[in-house]
């Protein structure tokens, strides 16, 4: 957006619940609420908490960006639904952005260059990643998928490209990663919803925003799995 706006981003993609606030005047902070999948209980109170200790109220937001993943399920589920709820009570813009693009613009924001892969630990395995180049742009080089720290690395076993990556599933499965010895792990393991403050910054407004999931819901696949007494 052209002019300066109050803004408010929510991610809950991760273990972690964090939010950023970025007011009209240009001052701008970040906090993490909690790194313990507590989103339900920390989200809305630490959004209150952050208003007020800026003198803002919630009706005075013009924007809440939301991380719509991929990611945890149940944290998702809460930032998304406090983020629409937000926007309706608030009659602010709701802007969507994902998991991987934050992750990918904030290495390149911090000066890397050449093929990132961003991956969010997806649990039961599984990883959440997306390939984009980074130079004097990002640009996006594949669609986020389900897979897994073996295939990635059988997929790069032969390869002579230098790959970087990031994320907290780059961070769970780095030894992996590593042994391989044409990949870097760089030190950049969560979604910074102050980034995606700024990835959202050139996209309009959405009428609504629908989760990102890429794979059944950890509750639903146990549940189907389950046998019957």
């Amino acid at each position: 957006m052209g002019s300066l706006v109050n803004v408010l981003a929510i991610e809950s993609a991760t273990t972690s619940c964090a939010i950023a606030l970025r007011l009209n005047s240009g001052e701008e902070r970040e906090v993490v609420l909690d790194g313990g999948r507590r989103h339900t209980e920390t989200l809305m109170p630490g959004v209150q908490q952050l208003l007020r200790e800026h003198d803002l109220k919630a009706s005075e937001l013009d924007r809440v960006v939301i991380d719509r993943g991929p990611g945890l399920y149940t944290g998702l589920r809460v930032g998304v639904a406090t983020a629409i709820g937000l926007g309706l009570a608030t009659r602010a813009e709701l802007v969507a952005v994902t998991s991987l693009e934050v992750l990918a613009r904030e290495a390149l924001d911090g000066g890397v260059e050449g093929t990132l892969v961003a991956a969010v630990d997806a649990r039961r395995g599984e990883l959440f990643v997306q390939t984009f180049s980074l130079h004097s742009s990002l640009m996006i080089l594949g669609d986020p998928v389900v897979t897994t720290a073996e295939s990635l690395v059988a997929e790069w076993s032969d390869g002579e490209e230098s790959i970087y990556l990031c994320g907290d599933g780059a961070a769970r499965y780095e030894e992996q990663f590593a042994a391989l010895g044409n990949t870097t792990v760089l030190d950049l393991v969560l979604p910074s919803p102050r980034v995606a403050i700024e990835v959202a910054s050139t996209r309009g407004a959405q009428e609504t925003v629908v989760p990102l999931y890429l794979r059944e819901a950890d509750a639903v696949a146990n549940f189907s799995t389950r046998e019957r007494p």
